[in-house]
């Protein structure tokens, strides 16, 4: 008897997934994992909408533990984006400090897809240097020579171009990062110590950071602070918000062991999508120039140091530093003396009408600019406020 009810309760079960399935042959299953997202990411559409089927059926399947409203959002992230996500690898010849020889090196980290035309936003760091660049999608699917056709090592920014059929690739969508809020849930995506699709999520610890650039002297503003857990490997996957839109690229952590103590670093994506059609086109960023070489922080401004002598900054009248020459005698040599004078140089004091106070906020003015755009410095001139047009050349 136990045994006949027991196969009358299986009989039951399989003919009612039987029936529902013919009933509804389109309906989305657990187990179909490519149900979600079969249209491509689009700035207009909303990536949550896009992993609903999956979310219902994840529902459906546990109806006994029904699932929170926060875990719905972080599967429906997930979901929607994970697909965009890339593993890098890389391959280069370091060079070995003791004995003066090259040695095979290797180095990884993370990618997004941004386009079906197969380009992949990652960090400048990860692929720098690198002799050989893989990239493999989260399908399998494997680039063994993927190109780096653009970069600008300033802002930590690389493109790629992978040889991937088009039906594999699933660009994330970028969101704002203009008016972000401290305390605004967001996910970061990546490859933390080569475990492929893992997904972290955490809030915006803090806005407007500053971290050291890869060029020297050199800083990059407005970085995205987030607990969000990152380690290596992490570095140029995205930093996502609740709509599953990307608002940053992952780019550093503050640890001294090299792995998560709960502060990590994002760019903003507002800076990344200014420079991307740019580093596609051109493979590099041409940058305005106002052709002034070094300023000096004072309280009475920025005070001009060196200059292009045939520099934008040059030809608009501005004064730097002037260097006197003058020649010294030392028994029956005569040398050549050279001393500097301050005594005439311009302050800058503001740009287009906008204080800067810092060398960083006068390039951060400067580069929201083009080439050839007019811009109008206030400075300051023996003691009286001026204002000088000055026309902007390129770098």
């Amino acid at each position: 008897m136990k045994r006949m009810f027991i196969g009358c309760l299986l009989s039951a079960v399989v003919g009612g997934v039987v029936a529902a399935w013919l009933t509804n042959p389109s309906a989305t299953w657990p187990g179909d994992q490519h149900a979600l997202a079969q249209a491509p990411f689009s700035s207009s559409a909303s990536a949550v909408s896009r992993a609903e089927p999956r979310v219902a059926a994840v529902q459906a399947s546990a109806a006994d533990t029904p699932l929170t409203p926060e875990e719905v959002t972080n599967i429906r992230v997930y979901e929607a984006t994970n697909r965009g996500v890339v593993n890098i690898n890389t391959k280069f010849e370091a060079s070995d400090r003791f004995f003066f020889f090259s040695v095979p090196g290797q180095g990884a980290g993370s990618g997004s897809v941004i386009d079906k035309q197969g380009h992949v936003l990652t960090n400048y760091h990860v692929v720098e240097d690198a002799d050989q660049i893989q990239v493999t999608l989260s399908s399998g699917y494997v680039d063994k020579d993927a190109e780096l056709i653009g970069y600008d090592a300033e802002n930590d920014i690389a493109i790629l171009k992978v040889d991937a059929p088009a039906d594999q690739l699933y660009p994330i969508s970028f969101g704002h990062s203009g008016n972000l809020q401290v305390g605004q849930r967001v996910y970061a995506l990546g490859n933390p110590f080569g475990f492929e699709g893992t997904i972290t999520t955490g809030i915006i610890s803090n806005l407007n950071r500053t971290l050291p650039s890869r060029v020297r002297d050199r800083e990059l503003q407005s970085i995205i602070q987030t607990d969000a857990a990152l380690n290596p490997g992490n570095s140029g996957g995205p930093l996502l918000d609740t709509s599953g839109r990307m608002i940053g690229m992952n780019v550093a952590i503050a640890s001294k062991s090299q792995q998560n103590a709960g502060i990590g670093f994002a760019i903003p994506i507002n800076r990344i999508a200014r420079y991307v059609p740019e580093l596609i086109r051109n493979g590099r960023i041409i940058r305005p120039d106002l052709g002034i070489v070094s300023v000096r922080e004072t309280d009475r401004g920025l005070q001009i140091i060196d200059m292009n002598e045939a520099g934008p900054a040059a030809r608009a009248g501005l004064r730097g530093q002037r260097v006197m020459r003058r020649q010294v005698r030392r028994g029956p040599f005569v040398e050549i003396k050279l001393t500097k004078d301050l005594s005439q140089t311009d302050f800058i004091l503001e740009v287009d009408g906008e204080p800067v106070e810092t060398g960083d906020a006068l390039i951060e003015k400067i580069e929201s600019h083009r080439p050839g755009d007019a811009i109008n410095l206030t400075i300051l001139r023996d003691g009286q406020r001026q204002r000088v047009n000055v026309t902007l050349g390129a770098s």
